[in-house]
């Protein structure tokens, strides 16, 4: 299993030496290194993951941030034998009979290799910073190429594959990502058109659905962590990258498949990060690490880690398999889940705590369900003035103000138009403006939602308006003067703002 290896090998590293390198400072050229004993391990229950693990190689020099880069050939799992019995020393001779020699004693059973969580070698990299292991070795390679290529994708389009649940077309433009999607099913020539002419990503969800040796990677994964584990391939053509800097709410591992990929990680703006999040090349600064991933070899970083990644010109496509683990798996989301446990057991046995909650209070705390629901504020004639903003257009000088506060609720989320596992968080603003009457709380309310969505950054704006009488335009916490004007020009659509 490819990267139980990955943490295992810190305990035959030690034992051998201490072989590992740091990785290169960006923009350094790294040398390769001299290759370790072992073979590809393929087993089952040891090193059959497919290139996970990372033998000792020599050091070399020292990177930024102190992640280390493993060279060599794979490692193989040692079976794990007890040794030969110890002989007991004799007891001594009792004066009425003759003396009986003792059993012998057993040594107790040798250990577990260690676990992510444990300490020594794995303590240093799991969930503090990244790895690479370089796998110089020609079988490892072919057996990574084997995992999944681009001509797997061209057979798998014959079994009725949907754009959103199993392919994403994208590409990062400007700092944003770009879904390219067609409506309906897959076809590979469209796919091929996509990849060569508008140099576009594809993105496939789950391999291990189709691919034999990745369901098996991943079910030992999953037994290994006691944690779901998924994973997506991501094909992307030379001169051209898929998505801009961001970070995600899982353990990443990256196994190079075909091609080669340039990476760049950078400190993280939120370690061990519960979110999905893009974030802007103005803040994450320079790389703190910089190198290229080769057929075989592996990548580790924790969640939070800000990366991004792209295909140099002049260069094959380049495949490789994201295998993420451990989301939504911290000692927070444990009480999250004990916590609420424990409240409905004392809920049921303390009639105090079923008493109702303060009127005012309740305002603060209504759900986004509830508000979504309400009845539309009163008005007379056709509501016209609810579904139709009126007065002055807002501009950059102008001063605006909220409206129909009661009616309306500011929350964030996943975002919604995102079918894969990478959601970004967005705000979203829910209103009852536009509900009708007749259906209130006859069970079947409409079940499209009024209200806009905006990325996170719109959150601080967003709150200037909702927590003063009036503001200026001009005044709002965001980057550009057309991101402000386009902030207050959503509002006033929606009949939510108006200009004073």
């Amino acid at each position: 299993m490819a990267f139980v290896l990955l943490f295992h090998c810190y305990s035959r590293e030690k034992r051998a030496g201490d072989n590992a390198e740091h990785p290169p400072a960006p923009g350094s050229h790294v040398q390769p290194a001299p290759r370790c004993p072992g073979g590809a391990g393929a087993g089952r229950g040891g090193g059959g993951g497919g290139g996970g693990g990372g033998g000792a190689g020599t050091r070399e020099g020292q990177g930024r941030g102190g992640m280390r880069t493993l060279r060599g050939g794979p490692l193989r799992l040692p079976p794990l034998r007890a040794p030969p019995p110890l002989p007991s020393p004799p007891r001594p001779p009792r004066p009425t009979a003759p003396p009986r020699p003792a059993p012998a004693l057993r040594a107790p059973p040798l250990p577990s290799p260690p676990r992510p969580r444990a300490t020594g070698r794995a303590g240093e990299f799991w969930e503090k910073q990244p790895l690479v292991l370089r796998r110089d070795d020609p079988a490892v390679a072919a057996y990574c190429q084997a995992l999944f290529r681009l001509s797997d994708l061209k057979s798998l389009c014959g079994r009725g594959l949907l754009y959103g649940r199993d392919v994403n077309v994208c590409r990062c433009v400007k700092g944003k990502k770009k879904v390219l999607n067609k409506a309906g099913r897959v076809h590979f020539l469209q796919l091929r058109k996509d990849l060569d002419q508008r140099r576009a990503t594809i993105q496939f969800h789950q391999p291990q659905r189709f691919k034999d040796e990745l369901w098996r990677i991943q079910e030992k994964l999953e037994c290994y962590f006691g944690s779901l584990v998924g994973s997506n391939v991501y094909i992307t053509p030379a001169g051209s990258q898929g998505l801009p800097p961001h970070y995600d709410d899982v353990e990443v591992f990256i196994l190079q498949l075909e091609g080669q990929k340039h990476w760049r990680l950078y400190h993280p703006t939120v370690p061990l990060a519960r979110e999905y999040s893009v974030e802007a090349e103005e803040r994450i600064g320079r790389p703190a690490y910089e190198f290229t991933l080769k057929p075989g070899d592996v990548l580790y970083f924790p969640r939070g880690t800000v990366h991004q990644a792209d295909v140099p010109p002049g260069l094959a496509h380049s495949t490789h398999v994201t295998i993420s683990t451990y989301q939504n798996s911290s000692w927070g989301d444990c009480l999250l889940d004990t916590v609420s446990g424990l409240v409905f057991d004392a809920v049921k046995e303390d009639v105090a705590l079923r008493a109702g909650i303060p009127r005012q209070l309740l305002l603060q705390v209504e759900g986004t369900a509830a508000a979504r629901r309400r009845l539309p504020p009163y008005h007379e004639g056709d509501g016209a003035e609810l579904s139709t903003p009126g007065g002055r257009v807002p501009r950059l000088d102008s001063t605006v103000r909220l409206q129909f506060k009661d009616y309306s609720v500011l929350t964030v989320g996943p975002d919604q138009n995102q079918s894969d596992e990478t959601q970004e968080t967005m705000v979203y603003i829910y209103h009852s403006l536009k509900n009708r009457r007749e259906l209130h709380m006859m069970g079947n309310e409409e079940t499209e939602s009024h209200g806009l969505r905006f990325p996170l950054s719109h959150m601080d704006a967003l709150k200037q308006i909702w927590g003063h009488s009036t503001i200026c335009v001009k005044d709002l916490k965001l980057t550009t003067d057309e991101e402000k004007e386009n902030l207050v020009l959503s509002l006033w659509t929606e009949c939510l703002i108006q200009v004073v």
